[in-house]
This record gives structure tokens, sequence and C-alpha cells, in this order.
């Protein structure tokens, strides 16, 4: 028995010998608790008004995510695609799936070769990103509960949907 309590202490010690302290886990994926707080009610509203937008304006290259996110992919790319821990550097525009179910013509915020903190940014963003290596460019129907949800945000009227056009430039 103390045989087998030194060869496992022996493998335990070897194998943390290979560990790096520095290593940091890449998670790709936002923690589903997380995903499953947004209101269920209005998500349904939301992706009723994305579904409708979508069919009037015949855009059908888009990804369903089970989280409620839509995304078209306008331009591929290859490569690494971003942790949740990781910096991001895109370009961005965004504006707001309006009630009558059209797309704003006010773009609420936009930027260029802004580096933002992925794990900072809404939900949406957090579970879109880590599907895109640098140089994708997409867009995204972001309904309010991976958005603002129930707050109004600066311009961004309570339980809108968000449109944005982005650019993944780089991971930092």
């Amino acid at each position: 028995m103390k045989r087998i309590a030194f060869f496992v202490f022996i493998g335990l010690m070897v194998g943390l010998a290979n560990c790096s302290t520095d290593a940091v886990v890449c998670s790709k994926n936002v923690d589903q608790a997380r995903i499953d707080a947004v209101p269920k009610n209005q998500l349904n509203i939301d992706i009723t008004k994305i579904t409708n937008y979508l069919s009037a304006n015949n855009i059908t290259n888009v990804t369903v995510d089970p989280s409620g996110l839509r995304y078209s992919v306008n331009k591929t790319a290859t490569g690494n695609t971003p942790c949740l821990s990781n910096t991001i550097v895109v370009n961005y525009s965004g504006r707001v799936l309006n009630s009558s179910g059209s797309l704003s013509s006010t773009t609420f915020d936009a930027g260029s070769n802004v580096a933002l903190p992925l794990s900072g940014l809404i939900l949406g963003w957090q579970i879109a990103f880590p599907k895109f290596a640098p140089a994708t460019q997409a867009t995204l129907y972001v309904p309010s509960g991976l958005a603002y949800g129930p707050s109004p945000s600066g311009s961004i009227p309570a339980n809108s949907v968000l449109v944005f056009e982005v650019t993944l430039v780089s991971i930092q």
C-alpha cells in the first residue's frame, strides 16, 4: 500500500513539474448559467423580430446560435480565434433594430481599430467573437438579453435588438 501511495505521489509531482503556473486556460464558451439567465419571453420576441427582419431583407446565410444570437459571416478568415480572456482589436458599427422591424439609419456607436477586453463586452459579442479568426467580417444580430436587456444604455432603448457590422482585426 505504501508503494502505491509513493508512486501516486511521484506521479503527481512529475505531472505538476510539467505544468506551468503561468498557463492560462483558454475558455471560448460563455458560462451557460449567464445564457440561461436571459429572460425567455423577451428572447422569443427578439428572435421573432430578427427572423422577420432577415426574411424581409432576403438575408439567408445566417448562423443560429443556441443562445439566440444570429450572425452572418461576410468574409471568412482562418487562424486562431480569441479566448474570452483576450483583448480583441475590432472595427465595428452598431445600429438598433426598431420596433417596426426596420434597421435604424442612425449608428449608436462605431469604432476603428479599437482594443477591447472580450470578457468585458456584451454577452452577444462574447458568444460570437471566439468563433472568428482575425480578418473575419460579420454581421451580428444580438437579442436584447445578450446586449443591454431591460436597461437603456445611452441612446439605446431598453430591450433593443442590436445589429453590428464587425471586423476582427487582431487578437492580443
